[in-house]
């Protein structure tokens, strides 16, 4: 029987984030600062009459300016706060930290800035659980292996796509999974596996040989292009919820143990279900790693180059012995050896998309060197119940009905891209009453690099990445340091 190869290589639009705000759009940033304007107003003609709306005029018009406006796309009383913040805390010396080796730490716990700094890594049988006191929940990681994801066929990657999209909806249909993040990272790293092979299985044991000496220049010429490609999932369980199962488990450290267990061998088997591999659950010192080589770029090679007895690094060397937020620049952060920027990404693409559309992402270029592009794209799921969902959807339609008729009133009904928004929400009502999970998604993207100069290039060369996938990034601006954090370490957080 022949495989619509057009309708697979098509298979999924996903839902747009809905336009309409709490009113005409605006979001309740600029609603609250809008209505402080029109209050201002009111209260000085109801105290002074005519005369005292245009004393106050210079107070409530730029307030009401401000509402409408836009910076770096975000809502301008938005950025305004952040701004604020971030001046705050580079007054109070908050934006830079550096580490402190000489002084005492809580034995599990993280070197990180922050709140996060309370985190602790667990070890559970060679399983790294990080459990955030503040928060209340558990995080495991797993790194995944799908075989030439890419290089199949598109029936095949159809068929893949389709059951992890099983395995990620049964997420939605239970309690106690509050966050799942999917992560691809690129990393420059070594060709020490290559090297290890060529020794152990030359036939030519003369060093001066002149096919050892070529096939030695082939590999040192590789060492400066060869790129790691890797895939994490990881898993939040929020403990509160989950307080019965942990009370039949025992209750107390021991039970949330024993839960990240029981959690890890479950998603092992439902991965292997779908034909994903795990290729391990990583331990404190795999997690410790995956932040090091975040904020270290110069130690990825040394790090890859480990053998697998000394793999990772001990967890009080997984934060940054150097961070900063540099007060004049507000898209930027920078940490050991690396300068990086991380964007959320706010578009996605319009048209049905095909299986594996970000692999211009994941492949991105650099539009100077030609050289890969080190970074960490990371898809944030929040499951959703079913009631929260269809109670959201029909708050939405109610707003927009509402926008609808201000808009008709001024003769600005109709657009198309308002009739889009509620016919999104039509298909997400469709789907859940059709028995499909939902999840409140977003993606980040750090870009790094050694320096500001190739970190504007590799930016450039991730944008072209993105549009040619019509998916456009935010820089997350007066927000660097608490995105990279997000983003780098596999400990469960969100941004808040």
């Amino acid at each position: 029987m022949a495989v619509d190869t057009d309708f697979i290589a098509r298979p999924v639009q996903l839902a747009q984030r809905s336009r309409q705000g709490i009113a005409l759009g605006m979001d309740l940033w600029q609603t609250i600062t809008l209505a402080f304007a029109i209050a201002i107003a009111v209260l000085s003609a109801v105290a002074l009459g005519p005369i005292g709306v245009v004393v106050a005029a210079p107070v409530y018009l730029p307030l009401a300016l401000i509402a409408v406006l836009q910076v770096h796309g975000m809502a301008a009383p938005r950025m305004i706060g952040l701004w604020m913040m971030k001046k705050i805390r580079t007054a109070v010396g908050a934006n830079q930290q550096v580490y402190r080796p000489e002084s005492r730490h809580l034995e599990g716990t993280l070197n990180l800035p922050g709140g996060r700094a309370g985190v602790q890594i667990w070890d559970v049988d060679g399983l790294a659980a990080a459990y955030d006191p503040a928060e209340k929940t558990v995080s495991i990681t797993a790194e995944l292996e799908v075989a030439g994801f890419l290089m199949r066929d598109i029936p095949d990657r159809h068929m893949l796509a389709e059951r992890l999209g099983q395995v990620l909806a049964s997420f939605t249909q239970r309690e106690g999974i509050k966050r799942v993040a999917m992560q691809e990272r690129t990393t420059p790293t070594t060709i020490r596996a290559a090297r290890d092979h060529f020794d152990e299985n030359k036939v030519i044991t003369n060093e001066h040989d002149p096919l050892v000496q070529n096939y030695m220049l082939v590999m040192d010429t590789s060492e400066g292009y060869a790129v790691a490609h890797r895939n994490y999932l990881t898993l939040t369980f929020d403990l509160p919820a989950l307080g019965t199962q942990l009370k039949a488990l025992g209750g107390g450290k021991e039970a949330i143990q024993a839960l990240a267990a029981v959690e890890a061998r479950n998603v092992s088997d439902a991965l292997q279900a779908s034909d994903i591999k795990v290729r391990r659950w990583l331990s404190p010192r795999q997690i410790a790693a995956l932040g090091r080589s975040a904020f270290d770029l110069e130690f990825i090679p040394s790090l890859h180059s480990r053998n697998s007895t000394n793999d990772g690094v001990d967890l009080r060397a997984m934060g940054t012995m150097y961070l900063e937020e540099p007060s004049r620049k507000n898209g930027v952060v920078l940490t050991d050896s690396a300068i990086h920027t991380t964007m959320w990404v706010h578009e996605w693409p319009r048209m049905a998309a095909p299986v594996g559309f970000v692999a211009d992402i994941v492949f991105a270029r650099n539009p100077v060197t030609d050289g890969a592009i080190p970074h960490i794209f990371t898809t944030v799921l929040n499951p959703v119940p079913v009631s929260k969902a269809l109670k959201r959807i029909r708050q939405e339609k109610k707003i927009w009905r509402s926008n609808e008729v201000m808009r008709a009133k001024r003769n600005a009904g109709g657009a198309a891209f308002d009739r889009a928004d509620y016919e999104a929400l039509e298909r997400q009502e469709e789907e859940l009453l059709a028995g499909h999970g939902e999840f409140e998604y977003g993606a980040y993207l750090t870009v790094s690099a050694p320096d500001e100069e190739t970190l504007e290039q590799n930016i450039a060369g991730m944008r072209n990445a993105m549009l040619r996938v019509g998916m456009e990034g935010q820089i997350l601006y007066t927000q660097q340091a608490e995105a990279l954090m997000v983003n780098a370490l596999p400990i469960g957080r969100g941004m808040k």
